[in-house]
């Protein structure tokens, strides 16, 4: 019985791709935003939760005057 053929996956189908379109540069590029929305949206969270943390401190200290 001969073996299945082996089908590649999506995402192996979406990465050849890619390196079709998008070559040297490019995809360099494409990977340099993408790293930079992330790091947009970290900072972002990190901003969210050093506002938090500045209106539970003013809350407790206008409390404990």
């Amino acid at each position: 019985m001969p073996a299945a053929p082996v089908r590649p996956s999506v995402t192996d189908a979406l990465l050849a791709l890619e390196g079709l379109l998008l070559r040297g540069g490019q995809r360099t590029a494409r990977r340099n935003a993408w790293t930079a929305v992330l790091e947009d949206r970290r900072r972002a969270k990190d901003r969210d939760e050093a506002e938090h943390v500045l209106e539970a401190v003013s809350t407790g200290a206008s409390q404990a005057t």
